[in-house]
Parts: C-alpha cells; structure tokens; sequence
C-alpha cells in the first residue's frame, strides 16, 4: 500500500519502487505512477537517457539492468529514438567504458543509439554562480538545451555516496555533460556551486535512481574492500523533481540536505523542492525499512609506506586530497600497487617535513607544484617527482601514482590490450577530447 510523509500543496512527490520482484515491474511502477511514459514524451518522442558510467570498475556505475529495462519501457510507450549518453571520468575514455560494462551490448539488443560525449565538439556555457564558463558537449547543448521543449531528459544516477561531493545523484550525474577538460579547475572548494549552477542552466524531465545497490565509504570502492563498502537497497527511487528525488536518495543514505552542499545550493535557488518535509514519499515502508547511515568518508587502506604530507590550507577533501587517495586505495588493493613514496597535498605543507623526503614523489595539485615541484625535482631528480596540475587533473594523478606504484596503466582497463588499441585508435578518430593516461 502507498504510504507517504506529510507534505504540503507546494510538495514535490517522490516513489520508491522494490526490485525483488523484478526490474522490469519496479522501472514500469515509478513512470506509470505519474502517468506513464507516453505523457512524459514531448514532441520528438526522443528520449535522453544520461546514466553514470564513470568507469570500469565494478559497484561505480548505473547497473546495465536498469538501463535496458528503462530503454525497453519508453520503447513499449512509444518513443521514436533513444539515446544513452554519457562522458565518463577522465583517465578513461567513454567508448572503453560503454565496451567493458556492457552498456554498448545492452544498446545493441534494444536498438538504443550510444553517444559518446567526450567525442563531440564542446560549447562554452556561462555559469552565474562561480562566473566563469565551463565546456560542454556540443550534443547535450543542442539536445538538451537548444531543443529543451522536443526532447525527453532522463537522468539514470547510481545510488552512491563521494568522497568529494558527499553523495552522487541526478544532480551531480549532470557532471558528465561537461568535457573533461573543464572539469580540472574549480574541482576543490568551489565544485558545489558549480554543481548547482549546472542544475540551474539544465534540468532533467526525471530522475530515475539505480538503488540496487548502494556505496558507502565513496563512490569508486575497491573490489577488495566490497564486503565494507556495497549495501543491498533493492530498490528504485524516482520523480519528475529531480533535486526533491536526489534529497530522497540521500536521506536513504543518512544525508540531510544540509550534509550535502551541492543539493543545499540547488534548493536555493528554488528549482525544486529541498525541504523533505514537503515531499510526499510514496512507498513509505520501503523507505523506513531500508535507510542506512552511510558515509563518505574513505577508508584510508593504503600502502602502510605511503607518506601523505597534507596541507593546512587547501587541502580540498572536493579535489587534490580524495581524489588522489581514492586512487591509491584501488590500486593498492585491485592492482597490488606498491608504496615506497610520498605524496604532498594542499598549502601549508611543513616545510621540514618536505625537506627529509628522499626517494619518489607525487605532488597533486596546483598548491603544492607551486610550493615545492621545482625544488623537488631539482633535489630528487625529475624521473623521481610526479606531478598532477590543477585541482583534478586524474589523467596524470593515475599516471604518476601508476608509475610508483608499480603499475602500468593498461592494467585498468580490464579488456584485453587489442581491444582497447582498437577501441581507442576509433575513439581518437571519431573525435575524442577524453583526458586519458599517458601511455607512454
């Protein structure tokens, strides 16, 4: 039976569907509770479906169930065309991703059409918020900006929660519409905001949250530590508000709206409805029976040879610092990555501490390149210092982190060597601008 929380005439309303009984039935509950997808097409009958495949590794991405089960609804509602786009996070590039999650079989079978953002040109967009103007996909822009009134925009997130952005839902899935290289700068302190701004220029017709399962301890946990890190939730949870079904989400997980910046921003601006007291959560049971306190602390398992020296200042959990130890957990405990180094972080570095470093270095981050790269490297040698530029440049973070510990960065791909060549040589020759790893 439908239950909901007390919600008032401004509410939005947001449903939870189980997935025991199936996908297929749970996708077809939540689009037929607000009446259906045939009333959701507009008058192209094409439908944009951005899921998150952020990369390779397994528990990251929207599980290619509930892809294809919600591909094989609009089809069975009438849609003309579909579209499942993504631009996948940068030391990776998307036709890779798409190959190796099962997201291009999965296209192939129910005749939907792969974009793969990151080999389309890119379009400047002004964001108010941090005033500065980021690049996005020239398809998305046209798509989904120009031609906003034709086009149905489905935004299919994962239930995750970050280690940078406290939880990763439609909203910061919107991310992926943006080319890779916009996405070094402002990824510290300011990404919040540029979040919201996103949100602000772009809004999804629905969201529609993969709850089969979701993550806690970050966003990119290790195959090693899934037993810590993977909770079943059984679930879907969707509505045509996307910020009120990313404030649901996030309560499932143990976040409050004021937990998680980037959706506190976005309900400030009144696009949508923040406050879930004005929710109505249809399906109340589900949500009272399977809410967890989660986390989006990491779990710091690293290399006990690892030296981190981080910064007083500007050490940003939103860049520099998680993103770098994000990667060194997962190469640490999936790749058998070696320590023996020191990685510096941030401003405000000790300076004595700096000075008694021998051996190898990491330096991520504009702050500390700044404070001491030159010095390092005229120390240690230039082959001993690795340094990643900006505030998230994880192309050269997974290079230089790769190189000491022992890695070569084809291992990540997990598809054979051939495959990958010949999916990156048509990659390259379709276009893409993605930010990969140095090869050599």
């Amino acid at each position: 039976m439908d239950q909901s929380l007390s919600a008032k005439k401004d509410g939005a309303e947001v449903i939870l569907a189980d997935t025991k009984p199936g996908i297929a039935s749970a996708v077809r509950a939540v689009f037929e509770h607000f009446g259906g997808g045939a009333r959701m097409l507009r008058s192209s009958r094409d439908v944009y479906i951005k899921v998150n495949a952020v990369g390779l590794e397994p528990y990251v991405y929207t599980d290619p169930e509930v892809l294809r089960e919600t591909i094989l609804y609009f089809r069975a509602c009438g849609a003309r065309e579909i579209y499942v786009i993504e631009n996948c996070t940068q030391a990776n590039f998307t036709r890779l991703v798409f190959h190796a999650i099962g997201y291009l079989k999965v296209c192939r079978e129910t005749g939907a059409v792969p974009v793969y953002l990151d080999e389309t040109a890119s379009v400047p967009i002004f964001l108010e918020g941090i005033e500065e103007f980021i690049d996005i996909s020239q398809f998305a822009f046209e798509r989904l900006i120009e031609k906003r009134a034709e086009n149905f925009y489905l935004s299919l997130p994962k239930l995750k929660t970050h280690s940078m952005s406290q939880v990763t839902l439609s909203i910061k899935n919107q991310f992926g519409l943006v080319h890779q290289s916009s996405r070094i700068a402002d990824h510290n302190y300011r990404i919040h905001q540029k979040f919201a701004d996103i949100y602000r220029v772009l809004r999804p017709d629905f969201a529609l949250i993969d709850g089969l399962i979701a993550t806690t301890h970050g966003h990119y946990p290790s195959t090693y530590n899934a037993p810590k890190c993977v909770v079943p939730m059984d679930l879907l949870i969707g509505g045509p508000d996307p910020l009120a079904t990313d404030v649901v989400g996030a309560a499932l997980m143990g976040f409050s709206l004021h937990d998680v910046l980037h959706l506190e921003r976005s309900s400030a601006t009144g696009i949508g409805q923040g406050d879930i007291t004005k929710i109505n959560i249809v399906n109340k049971d589900l949500f009272e029976s399977r809410k967890k306190q989660l986390t989006c602390d990491l779990l710091d398992d690293y290399p006990p040879d690892v030296t981190f020296l981080r910064g007083a200042e500007r050490c940003c959990k939103e860049g520099c610092r998680c993103n770098t130890e994000t990667v060194v957990e997962m190469l640490y405990r999936d790749h058998d990555g070696k320590g023996g180094f020191t990685i510096l972080m941030g401003k405000g570095i000790d300076k004595a501490a700096v000075d008694r470093i021998k051996g190898r270095v990491h330096i991520a981050g504009s702050c500390a390149i700044q404070d001491y790269g030159v010095a390092l490297q005229a120390r240690l040698g230039k082959s001993n210092v690795s340094m990643s530029p900006g505030c998230n440049n994880l192309a050269l973070t997974t290079y230089g982190l790769c190189k000491h510990m022992r890695i070569h960065p084809v291992q990540l791909a997990q598809v054979d060597f051939i495959h990958t060549a010949a999916l990156f040589v048509t990659a390259k020759i379709k276009g893409s601008q993605a930010n990969i790893v140095p090869l050599i």
